[in-house]
């Protein structure tokens, strides 16, 4: 009996635990992401901010529009796109939150499939 009373306690704890999520801390700010594509992990380095979101890229920049839905979610889209998929606007949303970092997903609008990382702010 004790043993189950324990369980439940903990499961009623941890079932109540939420993640912090201090969006607004990152509204706006340099960030990096690194990505594992294939065997080689790659960086890209993007500042962002509160309307507009340069991404760096293997030396080279891009530039999305934001619109911000609330604290926490925004839409990117490219301001020059160079093909059909760049075309594609791409829904963010953060997470969870931390001191310097904060984790996200992302998919293009429209599809259900998403992708998950973590960027870091770098100043």
């Amino acid at each position: 009996m004790r043993y189950l009373t324990l369980l439940l306690l903990i499961t009623l704890l941890t079932s109540c635990y939420n993640q912090e999520r201090k969006c607004e801390n990152f509204r706006t700010g340099t960030f990096e992401f690194e990505a594992m594509v294939g065997t080689e992990i790659l960086k890209t380095t993007f500042v962002r901010n509160d309307s507009i979101e340069i991404d760096y890229f293997r030396g080279k920049a891009d530039t999305s529009s934001i619109r911000w839905i609330n604290d926490c979610e925004y839409i990117l889209k490219k301001l020059n796109p160079r093909s059909m998929a760049d075309e594609k606007s791409i829904h963010m949303k953060i997470l969870t939150t931390d001191k310097d970092t904060y984790t996200f997903e992302f998919n293009i609008v429209g599809q259900n499939n998403k992708e998950r990382g973590t960027a870091r702010r770098v100043n």
